[in-house]
Order: C-alpha cells, then sequence, then structure tokens
C-alpha cells in the first residue's frame, strides 16, 4: 500500500468543545451584544473623561443605555487603556483616568503643592485610615497627645477626611473615616489596599525592631459601613456640626 493510501486511513479525533465555553464564545460573538457594548465602552469612554471626579458605577448605569453590562463594559474599557500613557483605574466604586504609573515623573514637574501637612496631620490622617471608623478621643489615646481641632478641620478641608457618624457612647462623639479622594490620591483601588507591616518596613517607615505584639489594624472591607455602635449623621446632626444650615420655621 502506498504513503498516501496510508495516510488516508490513519484515525484521527475530534475533540468536543465544552458547551459552556462555545455559549460563552456565542454570546461574546453575538454581533448585536458586541455592538451595543461597543457602543456603550465609547460612551462610558465620554462620560469619564469629561467628569472631574470619578464616575461611579450608578451614575454611568443611569446614563448608560438599560441593559448594559456596566462590569462587561469596563473591563474592555481598561483593557483598551492599559499600555497607554493615560489607564482606567478603580477608585473605591468609582472610575477615573490617570496617568500611568510609570510616567508619572514626567509631571511631577508641573505639579503644585496646594497644602503641606503638618507631622501631626499626617499621624492623625494615618490613624483615620487604618482605625476607621475613630473618634478624636481615640486618636488621642493611640497619638499619646491632644489632638487639636485645626487638625481636623485641615484634614476635613483636603476632602481626604470626612465625619460619618457618631459613636453609641456618652455625649455620643463624631466618628472619622477617609473618603473616596483620599483613595483617588494615594493610588489605591480600596481602602484595604493600604499598606501591611512588612510594607512599611520595607520602605523605612517603621522600625525593623518592633515590639513582637505590635500589629497594624485591617481597615474595614466596607468603609461606608456604619459599625455596629455607630449611627449615621442626622440633619440635626450636621446642623450642630455647622455641616448644614439650620432650618427657618415660619411662624
Amino acid at each position: 500500500m502506498s504513503e498516501r493510501a496510508n495516510a488516508s486511513v490513519i484515525p484521527f479525533k475530534v475533540e468536543d468543545e465544552p458547551e459552556d465555553e462555545m455559549a460563552e464564545q456565542g454570546s461574546i460573538e453575538n454581533p448585536a451584544e458586541r455592538l451595543q457594548l461597543s457602543e456603550a465602552v465609547r460612551m462610558a469612554e465620554a462620560i469619564i473623561f469629561a467628569s472631574a471626579e470619578p464616575v461611579s458605577e450608578r451614575q454611568l448605569a443611569a446614563r448608560l443605555p438599560e441593559g448594559v453590562n456596566i462590569a462587561a463594559a469596563m473591563a474592555d474599557l481598561q483593557e483598551i487603556y492599559a499600555k497607554r500613557g493615560v489607564n482606567l483605574v478603580r477608585v473605591g466604586d468609582a472610575w477615573a483616568f490617570r496617568t500611568a504609573g510609570d510616567l508619572a515623573f514626567l509631571m511631577s514637574r508641573d505639579s503644585v503643592q496646594q497644602r503641606k501637612l503638618s507631622r501631626a496631620a499626617l499621624e492623625v490622617l494615618a490613624i483615620i485610615a487604618y482605625h476607621q471608623p475613630v473618634t478624636r478621643a481615640e486618636i488621642e489615646d493611640i497619638r499619646g497627645v491632644e489632638t487639636s481641632k485645626g487638625t481636623l478641620d485641615t484634614l476635613l478641608e483636603t476632602e481626604w477626611v470626612r465625619m460619618r457618624g457618631r459613636r453609641r457612647t456618652p455625649g455620643r462623639p463624631v466618628t472619622y473615616g477617609t473618603t473616596d479622594a483620599f483613595l483617588d490620591h494615594f493610588a489605591l483601588e480600596e481602602i484595604r489596599d493600604l499598606p501591611g507591616m512588612e510594607e512599611l518596613k520595607g520602605a523605612g517607615l517603621l522600625s525593623t525592631r518592633m515590639p513582637s505584639n505590635f500589629s497594624i489594624p485591617m481597615p474595614p472591607a466596607d468603609p461606608e459601613a456604619l459599625a455596629e455602635d455607630e449611627d449615621a449623621l442626622t440633619d440635626i446632626d450636621l446642623e450642630e456640626l455647622g455641616l448644614l444650615t439650620p432650618r427657618v420655621t415660619e411662624e
């Protein structure tokens, strides 16, 4: 028998493609769905680009066509910008365009330092970030010294810190926490991306001879959620704190 004849009888097996994978590919290749997603990506790109602040997924859902898969659209847009000079980054539950990390040095010459925080303010900011929700008295207990109202006011003015609630203890002290602006400024996707003890030691920010029982607290998974011993701020609270103009009752 010739070589050609032998080749014609060599058996081969075609492996069946998994149904789930075929279904997934079918969904991706659906022209109508792909067109809708591509248009949603373009629209999301325009919305985020034109916004001075990070845009939340809730805001995107309200402005994009109904039924659009927001997560899929953002994943596509993030991939498009992954290797560009500008990246799409997540800030809490919102999205924003930011200069690629490896090109940040190009912007350093043009940056303007609007406010330089004191050492006390930086200490208080770090305590709030890691221990939130935390009260002024708790901050002072951790620092071992009194914390002035001016220091907290400065942090509130930066919009990196906010008054988030009241502790259910005598006097109902105000609790403080960080904001999305804090995450954005320090290039954090979520509060749990804060550096841990080993990272801080590696950066020279902590002594390598710390006590064996020393630990750094883990920030809450959801900094927006109220703690069990914390109440949300009411309009009356906001008025007392000077954050809301008192209502004038007509006689």
